[in-house]
């Protein structure tokens, strides 16, 4: 299934195994057998929160609200001990940091607007594996800013 641009479902080559819904960020810790690291950065005004499974690790999505032009619309990050199943399709720059941070940026033109373009951000913390998902109008330096502050 495609939703918001990015393929969930798992039978779909490049897809994003199915999801279940955890029971807010003690269910993630749970899943994680630690804290869930969250970032310490301000978030934009946030609608709603979803916390739930993504592959063998945990996901916590930020809906962002969206209602005032050229604001973004989701922030979500994952967390997990393997690396994350990978999102996204079609036409993705990637470039690398010399931190071994993975930065990859792909259009979503079928998404809505306020969910487009995506940034990508990978990278690893401690023992753990993380990708920082922006969709909307981001700007590149602030996704950085919020990754830097997850701990």
């Amino acid at each position: 299934m495609l939703l918001n641009g990015i393929h969930h479902g798992a039978n779909l080559p490049g897809s994003v195994p199915a999801m279940e819904a955890l029971d807010g960020i003690a269910g993630a810790d749970a899943r994680l057998g630690q804290p869930f690291p969250l970032p310490a950065e301000a978030l934009p005004l946030t609608r709603w929160v979803q916390v739930r499974t993504v592959g063998d690790g945990a996901e916590v999505e930020w809906n962002l609200d969206d209602s005032r032009g050229a604001t973004p619309g989701r922030l979500a990050l994952y967390a997990g001990t393997v690396a994350p199943p990978e999102q996204l399709t079609g036409q993705v720059q990637r470039t690398t940091t010399q931190d071994g941070w993975t930065i990859s940026r792909s259009a979503l033109g079928e998404a809505e607007p306020s969910l487009r373009p995506v940034v990508q951000v990978t990278w690893r913390h401690d023992a753990l594996h993380l990708r920082l998902t922006a969709q909307g109008p981001w700007d590149l330096t602030r996704v950085l800013t919020i990754a830097r502050s997850v701990g």
